[in-house]
């Protein structure tokens, strides 16, 4: 291949000693009379001509002749031109670039045909060129480098065909990846080596990492890690740290590298004082917003909170009625005292308007979809803590690989601004196959398929079916997030469930119903959710040797159920909190039709606190009662306790009345429970997913109130366990092991020490 290009400069150089050959005869001649093209297949005489500086009639100029050849070889259409003299005439003689007919790769199997034709710049029924070819092949090495290949080679080669088309294939050696062998940190004295891997993206090679490719080197992801290694001191008080270098050394056999960052860490800063300052008009007391501000004097540092703080400071003087506001932290250190005095200056902003908002990418989702979460609309004051808010909100949807949201002024008015957003669509269907074995549950299998986004519309279409031995589980559910165009989220449930209740109370149970829903958000954190349900619910296969109030319930009833929830939930994350709170309040009535008449009454709060990295305290209640109402609750409707989800170390329905004669548990009409849980990291790298957890659960249970105590255990004595357990966020799904120690209980009560919980969805 580079024979071939050499050949070709080699023809070049030729073609321009012929020209200036031709330059220096032809200087004696007065004008050019005809110019004749020679050589021509696909492109036009009049295309080439339109490219020469001179011209039929023009005087013979050396420099235009030049130029005009220049201009020929520029357009990448013609692998050789050259300009003769013939009598008065110019002759213009070129060899046309073939046209590519296909481009093709071989040998790629870690990247995909697809993936790389995105990236290469030839294209069939485009022209070919050498430099073009160069160009692509160092294009595709890079995708291989990013990809951790440091190894791979690409050999183009050409293949001629007829009509001057050719074939193009890009011969791939992948070789192999390319790891990071090693991550070292010189400069560091508060936090170790250790310590500091774990807060960056590159990981050092290790066995468990086989499905993953963070152990692979990756230029941008080392860039990334500078940023994610200031972000982490300036976080926690080291307002002078500073990345000195960041070097990656590849071995000499290129199958590793070696990672080093040199830091400086620099001294740790606390807050001595807080200053707001304002330039507002009529804005006369600042100190108004200090409970606005997320951290106070005495605290260490934190680059984050001093950017939360900008933040909840705009959204609270915007709401004062100042829409343009331009909020700066000033920061003034004291290095021998190792205090930093920070002034929040508070001045007016422009005063900028939204003109227009440009939605592109969503090839499929509706545009209505993606303005309904703006935060701001055409006409409103800019505000750029809105702005942010809708940046988050297009997120959450899940809908998009990526959203950017960008500002561009407005040509034509200086104070308007449009709002551009750009998405990058992702699929949001999906389909699930799981399994996992329950220590309550024993072995299940489970099978879902659902839309997120359906018809671009933002709905939700999702059905399950979970197969496990002590019961099986079908449901499909719909949810509307804007019904009647409002945010309020509205949808249905189908469900079908039974269960096998054998062990803990001689029965099985099947409920067969539907249920509305509807909920909406008084603000970002409080949240307002009703339910309506209406099922039939069947007990069956009651045993012989079965409690008398056991038997009593057999047989089939309705429940027609109104509830509501009201949740205000300040907690960082749903899922897996580190800091927070929540409150939740809920009340259900059953009696609007059907046989079931109670009221039910459920208060639950929980309170996270991030101790130190990794070490989270975790403080959880529930309390619950029921009143009949004027009918006998159901043995199905009542509370019980134990299990993985409640007092561990109990079994599930472990704490409950229980039947003296067949120590059938029979529910109460009230309980309560509370946890305290420590969850700690145990050492191992993060991206194992192992963490410990320490816990103490307390709780007891009340008597259902037609129950006879001469044939009935019950105690609404405290009941106490501890423990401790293991979490295993594995690639093959979450796994939970439990060691609980009841410590207060009942003779009557059934304990489980060990509880075991697996499963995946794939």
């Amino acid at each position: 291949m580079r024979a071939r290009i050499l050949g070709g400069l080699g023809l070049r150089l030729i073609g321009m000693v012929l020209s200036l050959t031709l330059a220096a005869g032809i200087a004696r001649a007065q004008t050019v009379e005809n110019i004749r093209v020679e050589g021509t297949q696909r492109i036009e005489d009049a295309t080439i001509l339109s490219y020469l500086s001179i011209k039929e009639g023009d005087p013979i100029d050396v420099e235009k002749v030049n130029k005009s050849l220049k201009s020929l070889f520029a357009t990448g259409l013609f692998s050789d031109a050259n300009i003769r003299r013939e009598g008065s005439d110019l002759v213009v003689s070129v060899t046309e670039n073939p046209v590519i007919n296909r481009v093709a790769f071989e040998g790629n199997k870690r990247i995909k045909d697809e993936d790389l034709q995105a990236e290469v710049r030839l294209r069939p029924r485009s022209v070919y060129t050498r430099t073009r070819v160069l160009a692509d092949v160092e294009r595709i090495q890079e995708i291989y480098r990013r990809s951790g290949r440091y190894g791979a080679t690409v050999e183009p080669k050409v293949i001629q065909q007829d009509q001057n088309r050719v074939d193009v294939a890009f011969e791939i050696s992948e070789g192999p990846s390319t790891y990071v062998r090693r991550i070292t940190f010189n400069g560091n004295r508060h936090y170790d080596d250790d310590k500091l891997r774990g807060n960056i993206l590159t990981k050092a090679e290790a066995w468990y990492r086989f499905l993953s490719n963070t152990d692979t080197y990756d230029p941008q992801r080392m860039a990334f890690d500078k940023e994610k290694l200031r972000r982490f001191y300036l976080a926690r008080g080291y307002a002078d740290f500073t990345i000195e270098s960041a070097v990656a050394e590849l071995s000499p056999d290129r199958e590793y590298f070696f990672l080093t960052f040199t830091v400086d860490e620099g001294e740790r800063y606390k807050i001595n004082k807080v200053n707001i300052e304002t330039t507002l008009p009529e804005f006369d007391d600042p100190e108004v917003l200090r409970k606005d501000l997320t951290f106070g004097e005495g605290d260490w540092y934190n680059a984050d909170e001093i950017e939360n703080s900008v933040q909840s400071l705009t959204d609270a003087v915007g709401t004062l009625g100042y829409a343009f506001v331009d909020i700066k932290p000033d920061i003034v250190r004291d290095r021998e005292k190792h205090t930093i005095d920070l002034t929040f200056r508070i001045d007016e902003g422009p005063r900028v308007f939204v003109d227009r908002i440009e939605i592109t990418g969503n090839l499929r989702t509706m545009d209505e979809v993606i303005r309904r979460e703006f935060r701001l609309v055409e006409g409103d004051p800019f505000n750029s803590a809105k702005l942010r808010r809708t940046r988050q909100r297009l997120n959450n949807l899940n809908f998009f690989k990526k959203v950017d949201v960008a500002t561009e002024p407005s040509p034509t008015d200086p104070e308007k601004v449009t709002l551009k957003v750009n998405v990058e669509e992702k699929s949001t269907g999906e389909v699930m196959v799981g399994a996992g074995f329950s220590s309550t549950e024993g072995a299940k299998v489970m099978f879902g398929i659902g839309e997120q986004n359906l018809l671009g519309r933002g709905q939700q279409l999702n059905f399950s079916l979970s197969l496990a031995q002590a019961g099986t589980e079908a449901d499909i559910s719909f949810t509307e997030p804007y019904f009647l165009d409002r945010e309020l989220a509205a949808g249905f449930d189908l469900f079908r469930i039974t269960r096998d209740w054998q062990d803990e109370s001689s029965y099985d149970y099947e409920t067969t119903g539907t249920a509305l829903r509807m909920g909406y958000n008084y603000s970002e954190h409080l949240r307002h959710a009703w339910k309506y349900t209406i099922r039939q619910d069947e007990i069956t296969n009651v045993d012989s040797d079965a409690s008398q109030y056991i038997k009593l319930q057999e047989g089939t009833s309705v429940l027609s159920q109104v509830g509501h929830k009201l949740t205000y939930d300040r907690r960082d994350s749903r899922l897996d909190p580190t800091e927070g709170y929540y409150v939740q309040v809920g009340n259900d009535v059953a009696g609007l039709g059907g046989d079931a008449r109670f009221l039910r009454n459920n208060i639950n709060a929980g309170q996270y606190f991030n101790l130190a990295d990794g070490y989270v305290l975790g403080l959880m209640g529930d309390i619950g009662y029921m009143f009949r109402l004027g009918e006998d609750i159901a043995i199905n409707h009542r509370y019980f306790l134990g299990g993985e989800k409640s007092m561990r170390g109990f079994a599930s329905a472990g704490i409950s009345p229980r039947d003296k004669a067949t120590g059938d548990s029979l529910g109460g009409n009230w309980s309560t429970n509370e946890s305290v849980e420590m969850s700690f990291p145990l050492g191992t790298p993060d991206e194992l997913g192992l963490s410990g957890k320490a816990f103490m659960d307390v709780g007891t249970i009340g008597k259902y109130d037609n129950m006879n105590s001469d044939n009935v255990d019950y105690s609404s004595s405290i009941r106490l366990s501890i423990g401790t357990g293991f979490v295993w966020r594995s690639p093959m799904g979450p796994m939970n092991l439990t060691f609980g120690i009841p410590l207060l209980k009942e003779t009557f009560d059934k304990k489980e020490v060990i509880q075991f919980n697996f499963g995946t969805r794939f």
